[in-house]
């Protein structure tokens, strides 16, 4: 079995939102794909808080650079400092 990386998963995550929205799959089977996204929404947020540590540990590496919180603006984007 292949290993499941951010990108397939949000792949994943967007067909099933997908599906859902169009109404196709039965009662049953929307709860099976409901609970699925759940599952993969929470996999996508453990990669990318992840990927916000190792960010903060090479920061901290070069004693130049500083540590630069990551800030969520409107549409849950990340602002980055300019």
């Amino acid at each position: 079995m292949a290993k499941k990386t951010f990108e397939s998963a949000l792949s994943r995550l967007e067909q099933i939102t997908t599906e859902l929205e169009e109404g196709r799959p039965s009662l049953e089977q929307s709860l099976k794909k409901f609970d699925e996204g759940m599952e993969l929404v929470k996999f996508c947020n453990r990669k990318l808080e992840e990927a916000r540590k190792k960010v903060n540990l090479l920061l901290k590496q070069d004693s130049t650079l500083t540590t630069v919180a990551f800030d969520e603006g409107e549409n849950g984007n990340q602002d980055l400092p300019e």
